[in-house]
């Protein structure tokens, strides 16, 4: 199963399952249910909080959710805050999830701290929910900005040609 966000960042051969963890966890949970995919895959951009350069397209397996209040220690969760595919492999690009958009260039260099690189919005809720139906899950991101004051921006100047790009790669491995 080949899924997308949605909204802005469609594929043709990909379902859209909605923006952000919430919206992404119910659509894809009644995809799972309705007709449990052997292998989840999701297409999409990404952010980066600057190891990555715009353009680049990353490969991952593994998923975070940390969010700035963390960074700041203003905040605790008791829950596990990082989940992996069940056949993910160690050193692994970690995409970090939040339903807020970084927009801060120090803030981004503490998620690099951490070990995480990009930002989606959807792909923990993605991983964990394939991880609870045990499904073997991948996401492949292309970068459109850097998770910094002019995030936005770059977004919007980047998301077509990025998402072009995207495209031909998957085309290009045969996935389509």
């Amino acid at each position: 199963m080949i899924i997308c966000a949605g909204d802005i960042e469609q594929f043709s051969f990909a379902q859209p399952i909605g923006v952000g963890l919430i919206n992404s966890a119910i659509n894809l949970t009644r995809a799972c249910i309705m007709n449990p995919p052997e292998f989840i895959l999701f297409v999409g951009t990404a952010g980066s909080y600057g190891n990555k350069k715009i353009f680049d397209i990353v490969e991952s397996k593994v998923a975070a959710n940390i969010e700035q209040a963390f960074l700041t220690n203003s905040s605790y969760t008791p829950l596990d805050n990082v989940v992996a595919s069940t056949d993910a492999v160690s050193r692994e690009t970690i995409v970090n999830s939040s339903n807020y958009i970084t927009n801060s260039s120090e803030i981004s260099k503490k998620f690099l701290k951490l070990n995480l690189d990009l930002e989606s919005m959807e792909f923990f809720s993605i991983v964990s929910v394939a991880k609870e139906f045990n499904i073997p899950v991948g996401g492949i991101f292309v970068v459109t900005n850097y998770c910094d004051e002019n995030a936005h921006k770059e977004f919007l100047a980047n998301r077509v040609e990025a998402m072009a790009k995207l495209e031909e790669y998957i085309k290009s491995k045969g996935i389509k």
